[in-house]
């Protein structure tokens, strides 16, 4: 949807100011070509690490009976790197059918999501190491209260 939004804006501003239309995709190619690389090296990053992390391995330190330590444990898997919801949210209903509580789930796809430990390096070429470490660790605090509000909400934490 946001892709066929850009496509109708960009024909919009296309037929609007060809020029500066043509010169703004132009610099777009140019960034798109420079980061490449970046883009290629975390992707290869990722799959590495989702190499090693079984499902069964996430289920076994993730399961119901991990309490705390588990959630935990789930928002530091969930910090390695971002991922888009289209692959955290079949994941989640993955741990779900495996017997993860929603407070465990709601932390590792809050923060996988969010907090990228792997991504970093793109991060701060665009926003700056400052900038980046502070949206980090405000993301992760974020998601430490959604997956406690979760928990809540579902009943597995009583106040």
């Amino acid at each position: 949807m946001i892709y066929l939004l850009t496509f109708l804006l960009t024909i919009v501003l296309f037929i609007k100011d060809k020029e500066k239309t043509i010169a703004g995709v132009r610099i777009g190619i140019k960034k798109l070509i420079k980061n490449l690389s970046v883009f290629l090296n975390m992707i290869i990053l990722v799959s590495i690490s989702l190499y090693f992390v079984s499902d069964q391995m996430i289920v076994k330190f993730l399961g119901q009976s991990s309490g705390f330590i588990g959630l935990i444990l789930a928002m530091l898997l969930g910090s390695i790197s971002l991922m888009p919801g289209f692959i955290a949210f079949p994941l989640a209903g993955i741990l779900l059918a495996k017997g993860v509580s929603y407070t465990v789930i709601g932390g590792f796809t809050t923060t996988l999501m969010m907090v990228g430990v792997l991504t970093y390096p793109i991060e701060k070429e665009f926003f700056g190491i400052r900038v980046t470490i502070i949206r980090n660790f405000i993301s992760l605090v974020v998601a430490l209260l959604v997956s406690l509000l979760v928990g809540i909400f579902y009943g597995e934490i009583i106040i």
